[in-house]
């Protein structure tokens, strides 16, 4: 897998380009995004195993961001938006489940929850 073609596949899949980036690193640092297209612009071994690609990488857009996730060493960008605030109102009871545990807010609360 050429993590470069990986990015821009996974941009595209959400209408965004490589100009959409804002910028690239990680929490603690950034890179220029034409560092990051040169170093990217390699081959890795994306399938089960242990992962090669940085595990705390990002790539930041303006409301968006793609993250670095796995599953027993197969890797992948997962894209991310930041989530809209909802306009009904909650006012819980508790945010810790009584029973055991893998509950939603609303669940934990008594209210209907839909997944989208």
């Amino acid at each position: 897998m050429n993590l470069l073609n990986e990015t821009i596949e996974k941009l595209k899949k959400y209408n965004k380009k490589i100009e959409d980036i804002k910028w690239v690193g990680s929490n603690k640092h950034y890179i220029d995004i034409e560092d990051f297209k040169k170093l990217a612009n390699k081959n890795y071994d994306s399938s089960y195993g242990c992962m090669e690609v940085a595990t705390n990488l990002l790539i930041v857009g303006e409301d968006w961001w793609l993250e670095r996730h796995d599953y027993d060493g197969s890797e992948w960008w997962e894209y991310k938006k930041i989530p809209k605030k909802p306009e009904k109102k909650l006012k819980p009871k508790r945010i810790i489940s009584n029973n055991l545990g893998y509950e939603t807010l609303e669940e934990m609360n008594g209210e209907e929850y839909e997944y989208k």
